[in-house]
């Protein structure tokens, strides 16, 4: 299986009224054509739950990812910042990590970051970020239901990976959302 590409995603965080919301999508696209799975589960709870990560890209590489940087958080004493920087310097630095095609969106109770595969650490301006294959349509409705609604964060990123499952074809309606 040399060569096949495993991909397909969608994550969305939100921040609104004192709570973080990261939601994602279950669907792993083989190629350009076949859905593989159909519930994975790319957004999840680390650093005795007090930390939610959401991440898109290669499989392997995401899982890699998501691991070094729990190690980070371990290393720092939960510091969310802190942790996503020395991993992106780490990014940088280490030839082997470079290579990871993968991107992350992190958050504690205070912060919401996005982790780029460029090695990057950015905090989003308007406290809402996505990333993956349905990432710019996410970001666009969670924008909109922003700025017209009420809704609380959970309910905002939950609703856009909604609007994004029925616009991206790598992206499905099995939607787990953490709340931190």
């Amino acid at each position: 299986m040399d060569g096949i590409k495993f991909r397909g995603t969608t994550i969305c965080g939100v921040k609104r009224n004192g709570k973080i919301a990261i939601a994602g999508d279950g669907q792993v696209t083989m190629g350009d054509s076949v859905i593989f799975k159909n519930n994975a589960k790319k957004v999840r709870r680390i650093y005795n739950d007090k930390v939610v990560i959401g991440f898109a890209g290669s499989v392997s590489d995401a899982f890699s990812l998501s691991e070094k940087f729990e190690a980070m958080l371990n290393k720092f004493s939960g510091n969310l910042m802190r942790s996503a920087v020395e991993l992106a310097e780490t990014w940088r630095d280490d030839k082997a990590v470079r290579k990871l095609e993968a991107l992350m969106i992190v958050a504690d109770k205070n912060q919401l970051l996005m982790v780029s595969g460029t090695g990057e650490v950015i905090e989003p301006d308007e406290d809402i970020c996505a990333i993956g294959s349905g990432g710019n349509y996410a970001f666009a409705a969670a924008k909109a239901l922003k700025q017209n609604t009420d809704m609380e964060a959970k309910d905002i990123a939950q609703k856009a990976l909604k609007i994004a499952s029925e616009i991206c074809v790598f992206t499905n309606d099995h939607i787990i959302v953490e709340e931190v």
